[in-house]
């Protein structure tokens, strides 16, 4: 079976998300009018020039930093390279510490690192995903130099305490990054008044378009570059700025700051996810991953984000890489885990264990059971509607052996 039954919903935001038309205009006015390479001298430069820092100062203003602090890269994973190899170029080989339910693209970052004759350790997580604070306090001890996390994490959507963390790293005179590309339009972020000194995020994960990203630097740290060439961004990164890339993520970040300051600077996206969730959770076989966002005593949850574990009766774990296939051909696009590693370790049956799961100690059947299901500000209640019934007909549909494809 392969026709879709009804109209496609798009509920995997946590991977990527339709641009706003809103940021399709304004990257389309920069592309008529401000084409030209902004290092240029001539006046079709200057404007292009012009175009480029009014968007970083719109981006810094939004973030709660100076546009010197903010440097353009091409996403999240550059962001984040930037970040641990720049910081990481002076001095003789210390300690990175990381935890164990980072991105890949950290956990790249810090093999690199490690080649270069770092030691990394991994903070554990409990059993919700959030770092062991113990474990931590002893991990931050000489040699460690950097602490790098990712503050709201893909796939279980467990926010880090941050803040708690940052003033840890600060008594010690530990440098700390935050992943905060799921976390970004979402909540309000200031950046000069959190105890951080780099942050990382992506255009494509707020309506703003692929292959433009940034990192905040704090004021006075210096950063080696990761990527050479003609010196732009203050010497700090390589190459010519896609200035009309960049002014959709100006755009994109405006939408999200609206959107969080005329909700009192709460993500309005929470009651949607919050009414799906009950209805979800009263579906048999159907078990929450990471935090309880209706638990008010819980740690804190991405607001856009549920992520769940699928059995079926008597308990045996299904397949989360099938569930997403059958709930696809009903129209609904969904996600079993992080899309940049979800091909990893899968076997052909289907069942890829996750390692955030693994990390939170699942065993390795039920970490292959996972669903995600991500939100967005394009999303209506009736869009929802239909999703319970498409996950239930999903799960029936895998049991019963139905081919998928």
């Amino acid at each position: 079976m392969s026709a879709l039954l009804t109209p496609q919903v798009y509920l995997d935001s946590c991977a990527t998300t339709p641009p706003a038309a809103g940021v399709l205009e304004a990257m389309a006015s920069v592309y008529g009018e401000a084409w030209a390479n902004p290092s240029s001298l001539h006046g079709f430069g200057l404007a292009a020039a012009e175009r480029l820092e009014r968007s970083r100062m719109r981006i810094a203003e939004i973030l709660g930093c100076s546009a010197n602090q903010v440097i353009l890269t091409s996403g999240g994973t550059e962001s984040i390279h930037t970040a641990l190899l720049g910081v990481a170029a002076d001095g003789p080989p210390g300690r990175l510490v990381i935890s164990s339910v980072e991105h890949p693209a950290t956990v790249a970052a810090a093999a690199q690192l490690q080649r270069r004759g770092w030691q990394v350790e991994c903070c554990p997580v409990d059993h919700l995903g959030v770092v062991d604070l113990e474990a931590l306090e002893l991990l931050l001890k000489p040699p460690t130099r950097l602490l790098s996390l990712i503050w709201g994490q893909s796939e279980v959507g467990t926010l880090q305490p941050i803040e708690a963390i940052g003033r840890r790293c600060r008594a010690v005179g530990v440098l700390l990054h935050v992943d905060a590309v799921q976390v970004v339009g979402h909540q309000p972020v200031d950046f000069n008044q959190l105890p951080i000194d780099l942050l990382s995020l992506a255009g494509h994960k707020l309506q703003g378009p692929r292959g433009v990203g940034a990192l905040l630097v704090r004021s006075d740290l210096k950063l080696k570059p990761f990527m050479g060439g003609g010196g732009q961004e203050s010497g700090r990164r390589g190459g010519t700025e896609p200035v009309a890339l960049v002014a959709g993520l100006a755009q994109a970040l405006d939408l999200c700051h609206g959107r969080l300051w005329a909700h009192g600077g709460r993500d309005p996206i929470a009651d949607l996810r919050d009414g799906l969730l009950e209805r979800l959770l009263a579906l048999p076989g159907v078990e929450l991953s990471g935090p309880d966002p209706l638990d008010p005593t819980a740690p804190k949850r991405l607001p856009h984000h549920i992520s769940l574990l699928m059995a079926a009766p008597g308990g045996k774990p299904l397949s989360g890489r099938r569930l997403v296939q059958t709930i696809w051909q009903q129209g609904y696009a969904l996600s079993s885990g992080s899309a940049c590693s979800s091909g990893r370790g899968a076997n052909p049956w289907g069942m890829a264990p996750s390692p955030i799961l693994q990390a939170m100690g699942y065993p390795d059947p039920v970490a292959a059971s996972g669903l995600r299901i991500s939100l967005g500000p394009w999303l209506t209640a009736g869009d929802l509607e239909g999703v319970p019934g498409a996950v239930e007909r999903g799960k029936l549909r895998v049991l019963a052996g139905e081919p998928v494809g």
